[in-house]
């Protein structure tokens, strides 16, 4: 018998040694810092009204990390479970309807719909789901043509839309603080010589964050968790979407999850630290799904 026993922890040391030396493809943390596992967050993101995944857009680890954990809420939740999309604008909201209730195809889906050209890599599997289950599927941002109003000539520049166009946008005014320091730190990094053009560009930023937020709540019910697909902008250090939502209704459980990379992943570098609930930390030289040069995507 002991003989046995020392065989074991001779074997479990070779295996510790050899995984060890394996390539990881990701390794999980929390806020703090501390390695935690899958299941972990999952149990989370089970009890909570809403979890944000923050992504990396051009990540291939991180999309399928996504479609991993909407099939395991999805197990547990069932009909209870709502998928939000920062990738879909709330104009094509309709067409997802119609998409998802099977009353048009997916070629007129996806010739219709204002879809990122990485769409069928790294969005539709998840989409895919949505409809396999008859989930609901919302489309939260802002029609890109409104944020680009709002860039130009400011938050002035909606006030010449429509009554129908103002649907598809958080309700006017747009209560924007520059002192959230996710506007702050914007406003910061473009510098003092073209602060009147740069702050445009923060409550552009800020219009996305407030009707995405708008979006979710309209379509959230208590007992629903609402799992929101954005990219990690929008809900790091808790502020972005979180911060609108928060201001609505500061009684909302909601988990974040960031992804970052690294050079090494062993450890979680401090500066990347209590950016959300659940950090995934991904290698620097992951795969990538498109050039990152690409027009059609933004944060």
């Amino acid at each position: 018998m002991k003989t046995f026993k020392n065989l074991s922890l001779v074997f479990l040391f070779f295996l510790f040694v050899a995984m060890k030396g394996d390539k990881a493809a990701y390794l999980l943390f929390n806020s703090s810092g501390k390695n935690v596992n899958y299941n972990e967050m999952l149990k989370d993101a089970i009890k909570s009204d809403m979890v944000f995944f923050g992504e990396l857009h051009d990540n291939s680890l991180c999309h399928w990390l996504q479609l991993e954990l909407t099939r395991d809420l999805f197990s547990e939740k069932k009909s209870n479970l709502i998928i939000g999309m920062e990738m879909f604008e709330s104009d094509d909201q309709l067409l997802i309807d119609e998409y998802i209730t099977g009353k048009i195809t997916a070629n007129n889906f996806e010739s219709e719909a204002k879809l990122w050209k990485n769409y069928k890599t790294d969005y539709k599997p998840t989409v895919d789901l949505v409809k396999e289950n008859n989930l609901r599927l919302v489309a939260t941002n802002v029609p890109r043509r409104y944020a680009s109003i709002v860039n130009k000539k400011g938050f002035e520049g909606l006030d010449s839309i429509s009554v129908e166009a103002k649907d598809f946008i958080a309700p006017l005014p747009i209560n924007f603080d520059p002192e959230v320091e996710c506007y702050k730190s914007m406003l910061e990094m473009m510098g003092e010589s073209t602060r009147h053009d740069t702050l445009h560009i923060a409550k552009a930023q800020a219009l996305k964050d407030a009707t995405m937020a708008y979006f979710i709540l309209k379509y959230w019910t208590s007992g629903h968790t609402f799992f929101h697909i954005n990219g990690s902008y929008h809900s790091d250090n808790y502020q972005g979407i979180i911060w609108w939502l928060k201001k609505e209704n500061p009684n909302l459980k909601i988990v974040t999850i960031s992804t970052i990379e690294q050079d090494t992943i062993s450890s979680l570098a401090e500066e990347n630290q209590g950016v959300a609930d659940y950090i995934i930390c991904i290698p620097s030289n992951m795969t990538k799904t498109y050039s990152s040069q690409s027009p059609n995507f933004s944060n």
